[in-house]
């Protein structure tokens, strides 16, 4: 028997993401049917992998849905045109 995706759930994974091994607070948790989303962003590819694999190591049973980005920190390295 799985996981049930309720409030409850979704407050011990926002509590696991602002706790001190992630504390990450910009990352969001929805609820879409038998799916948890992970939304927001964070400033690189490896710091959203190691979010999306604790959360998973944490909630076995849950399926989750990494959709966090990545926030381009510095600047670009090329002329952006505008037509």
């Amino acid at each position: 028997m799985g996981t049930q995706l309720d409030e409850y759930l979704e407050a011990e994974i926002q509590s696991l993401l602002a706790d001190g091994r992630i504390a990450e607070l910009g990352i969001t948790v929805l609820r879409r049917e038998n799916l948890l989303v992970l939304g927001g962003e964070v400033e690189t590819p490896q710091r959203r992998d190691e979010i999306c694999r604790q959360i998973t190591e944490r909630f076995p049973d849950v399926e989750i849905a990494c959709d966090i980005g990545i926030i381009r920190a510095q600047a670009p390295s090329e002329v952006e045109e505008i037509s």
